[in-house]
Formats: C-alpha cells, structure tokens, sequence
C-alpha cells in the first residue's frame, strides 16, 4: 500500500499522452490505464535512468524532457513488434544509449527517443514542435527524412546516397541519430528471419553506413557494422581469415606485446615520449585489401598495426625517421595524413615496415589532440 501511495505521488509530476482522431492532447496523470503498477514502476526507472546518464556530462539535461520524450516514444510504439517479435520501443531506447555512451548532447538523446515517431505513428512533427521546441523537432524532422530518402536508393547508387546524406543534413547530429538506429539494427538483425533481407540491409550497411561513419570519423561504428555485416554476408570468409590470423600470430615472439615493448625500448633509448598500443587488423578491411591487390593474407604488408601517440607534431615526424633507420620501409607504403589530411579532418603519419623478428607491420603515429579528434 506505502508502495502504491509513492507511485501515485510520484506520477503526479510525471507527463503521458494520449492520441484521439482529432488531435494529440497533454494530459496529468495518477496512473496510466492499461499497464500494471510494476510497468509504471519500471518505466520511471528507465526514463531517470537515461536522464541521470545524460546528467553526468550535461548538465543541462531537462528531467521532464526526457521523460515527456520516452513517454510519448512508448506511447506511439506500443503496439508495434520488431522483426524479432520484441516490443519495437526497445529500439528508440537502444539508440539513445548507443548515443549516450557517446556522450551527445540531451537534445540528440531525445531525439533518437523520438526518431520514429512522426514516421510510424499518429504523432506529427507539430506535436513535437510543440512539446520540445524548434531544435528537436529540426533533428526529428531530419531524421525523418534521410528515413524516407533511403527507399530511393539502391546500392548502385551508394556513393551518390552517401553525398545526398552530408548534404541534406544541416545539422551532424542528424547522422549520427540515424548511424546509431542503422547500428542497432544490424545489432539486432538476426530477428530478421527472411536471408535475402538480411544480406541486403547487411551490404547497403557496408556501401553506405560503414563509409559514411569512417567520413565523420567515428571509428568505433565503422568497424563494428563493417564486422556484423561481414560476419553475415559472408561467415565462411570470415572465418577463415581469423583461423589464418590465429594461426600467423600465435607464437610469443611475434605476438602484438612482444613487438609493443620492443619498439617501447628503443624509443626510450632514443629519448622520444611516446604510448604504444598494438591491434590486428579486423577481417572485413583485411578482406577488402586482398580483393583490392589480388593478393594474399600472407602478402599484406600491414595486417598487424601499432598506434604511436607522441607529444607533438615534431615528434611524429622524429619517431617516423628514428623507425625507418632501425626497421626496414616497404616502398609505397607511405602516408603522410598530417600535412595532408583526410576530408574528415584525421591526421597521422602511416608506414609499413618489415619490423622486429622480420614481421610486416604498420605504424600509426600521430599526437594525443589528433587522436581525440578521431
């Protein structure tokens, strides 16, 4: 009963609507009809704890926008089942998260709660103006439209999509709304029953998603969507590169922390500050270099890759000539992304060497500021 009574108290605060032929109304609540007490108590729950995420690095963050937004979210998804037979609100919610673990700001948060609702529900793109103002219903409407815009292309058209997509988005947090809905999809897609379905969101993503997500610079989301789709499209492939990189890389004296501390100590010897961390290459981007040179696994030269942080711009260049005096160069395989940068603003100095115990590796060097903008 004490508990029933806090509940009530509570929601008197709390925002709901409701949806009629004519028009979307506002309404105060006690409590919401048609759900148990136990779901009124789990959705408060899950709309603080969105807005005490988003609270810990923006302290603008409104508690009743960002109630008001999952409760209207719920509202219009109520009655809508993903592919996978989940209630489809488990979406918009995955896609805030995925934002918030990117730290955006609450106006982006609220938007990815609202991104499908003008589009798959009674809810206009007026009742968001109205209820969260001109800046997220401008992200809402945005959103909406690259939506709309995606059934227009196919994938013979990726490239000129891609342009399409950074023209038509005055506002950047427009295309990271909608990279994070492509990326839970594909997180989800194994709810998608039908192959040819799955295959074909799987190569859109990585002709259109994927590139787009490399040109703004989010790493992180390129290589997990250019992963997911690979390990789709192609599993056997996929596998067989891994099987081939187990089997390459698995002797202690070639192993990623072997060469690390090598090249740490003869930095440090050299007098140049420096952190080393070593990766292997993922299998989509090995995959695509083999089928780009016709070449094999075993005659990639930078499959194994070595991220150098230095202190400053002078440093890069001093631990690129101290590296190619001590190892050996392969020709051609020299970039320099600091004089001349990417179009995406990525700076970093790229060569390939035949490196400690005769291994070919890459090195990436490049300052902790050109990192953070990465």
């Amino acid at each position: 009963m004490k508990k029933l009574i806090l509940l009530l108290v509570f929601s008197i605060s709390t925002l709901a609507y409701s949806q009629s032929k004519e028009r979307i109304s506002l309404h105060i609540f006690d409590l919401p009809t048609g759900i148990t007490i136990e779901e009124f108590q789990n959705d408060l729950d899950r709309a603080n704890k969105i807005y005490k995420k988003i609270l810990t690095y923006d302290a603008s963050v409104s508690k009743e926008v960002v109630y008001k937004a999952y409760n209207i979210s719920k509202d219009a998804h109520r009655n809508q089942l993903r592919g996978s037979g989940e209630p489809y609100f488990t979406h918009p919610l995955a896609v805030a998260n995925v934002l918030i673990d990117m730290k955006l700001d609450s106006a982006t948060i609220v938007t990815a709660l609202l991104h499908d609702v003008v589009e798959d529900s009674a809810y206009t793109l007026d009742d968001i103006k109205q209820n969260f103002g001109i800046e997220i219903s401008k992200l809402v409407d945005g959103v909406t439209k690259l939506s709309k815009l995606e059934t227009r292309f196919g994938l013979a058209q990726a490239e000129n999509f891609r342009k399409l997509l950074l023209a038509s988005s005055d506002d950047i947090r427009v295309l990271l709304v909608k990279l994070a809905d492509r990326l839970h999809n594909i997180r989800t897609i194994n709810g998608i029953k039908n192959n040819q379905k799955r295959s074909k969101i799987c190569y859109e993503t990585l002709e259109i998603f994927a590139p787009l997500a490399e040109r703004l610079g989010i790493v992180g989301i390129q290589r997990e969507l250019e992963d997911r789709c690979f390990a789709e499209i192609k599993p056997e492939t996929r596998n067989s590169i891994l099987k081939r990189l187990d089997f390459i890389y698995s002797q202690d004296k070639i192993n990623i922390p072997f060469i690390t501390k090598e090249i740490e100590s003869f930095f440090k010897k050299n007098n140049v500050n420096c952190e080393i961390t070593g990766r292997i290459k993922s299998s989509y981007s090995i995959w695509k270099k083999m089928q780009f040179k016709k070449a094999s696994m075993d005659q990639l030269a930078d499959i194994m890759a070595f991220r150098i942080i230095v202190d400053d711009k002078p440093s890069c260049y001093q631990a690129l000539g101290l590296l190619h005096q001590e190892y050996t160069a392969i020709m051609g395989r020299f970039k320099d992304y600091i004089s001349a940068p990417k179009r995406n603003g990525y700076q970093s100095l790229h060569s390939s060497l035949i490196g400690p115990k005769k291994t070919r590796i890459e090195v990436q060097i490049r300052t902790s500021l050109m990192l953070s903008l990465i």
